[in-house]
């Protein structure tokens, strides 16, 4: 299966690596955030990530810096030039169906193919590969964005019908799929993962700073803005409830240790 045209079309023409890191507030969140909730839950290196629909290697890059052995999966090929340009292991496949064996990670990380499978089929493909690759007691990681987050925008006439539906389609921009987080712990739940845990990683400031950034023409909002996005977002960490104030959201759980009974049946 391909990607949608669209997804495709967006993607080899556009900056993935500069989202997160050309200096604007709203990506450094996402990327600090995604960092911390992370290094909060993954094995110590020198443990294996395979880093699925990893881009041009952003997050590999740092996992790899701290001693991690990545390899990171795209299905986009100028995605994994990128990431090769850097000196990442990347190759070139789709998250619905990996080649990587059974077992063989002790990390698996989903941070954007979910965003782009509007098919519930293909996203419980996605999180079944996903825990299929990683070795009992493994982690699964996997990004999402937040339907109801974007009733907090005021500028967007789409709102209502991506919270309604969960879809955004539009002439300027890949279709996007926005989970319900209470749905995003149940595809989880089905693939097989526990331990779960749902983090909201840019926090409730996020349509706050996109007001600002409109008001302003600032991408960059300064050191205190970031400082105060960032400790609401840590906040919103103890407070459940709060999630679904967080556009972008990061499920993170385990496949779990075969039990005896299990064992003997195989």
């Amino acid at each position: 299966m391909a990607l949608l045209p669209d997804i495709a079309e967006f993607y080899a023409g556009g900056d993935e690596a500069g989202r997160l890191t050309s200096g604007r507030t709203i990506g450094t969140i996402e990327l600090v955030r995604t960092q911390e909730l992370l290094r909060a839950h993954l094995p110590p290196p020198p443990a294996s990530v395979l880093d699925v629909g990893g881009g041009p290697g952003v997050h590999a890059r740092w996992l790899a810096d701290s001693g991690y052995r990545v390899l990171v999966v795209d299905a986009v090929e100028q995605h994994v030039r990128q990431a090769r340009g850097q000196g990442l292991a990347a190759v070139v496949g789709d998250a619905r169906h990996l080649d990587q064996a059974d077992g063989s990670f002790d990390v698996a990380l989903v941070l954007g193919p979910l965003y782009h499978l509007p098919d519930g089929n293909g996203r419980a493909r996605a999180w079944q590969e996903a825990h299929r690759v990683v070795k009992p007691g493994g982690v699964v990681a996997a990004a999402a964005l937040n339907r109801y987050a974007k009733l907090l925008d005021l500028d967007s006439p789409s709102a209502l019908d991506i919270a309604a539906t969960g879809l955004r389609i539009r002439p300027d921009g890949p279709t996007t799929y926005y989970h319900d987080p209470a749905h995003l712990r149940t595809e989880a739940q089905q693939a097989g993962l526990d331990d779960l845990a749902v983090y909201g990683v840019h926090g409730p400031a996020y349509e706050a700073l996109r007001a600002e950034e409109r008001r302003t023409g600032r991408r960059d909002l300064g050191r205190k803005a970031l400082d105060t996005a960032l400790a609401a977002a840590r906040f919103a960490d103890s407070h459940p409830a709060i999630v679904v104030s967080s556009l972008h959201l990061l499920a993170v759980g385990r496949r779990p240790h075969a039990t005896a009974a299990t064992r003997r049946r195989s």
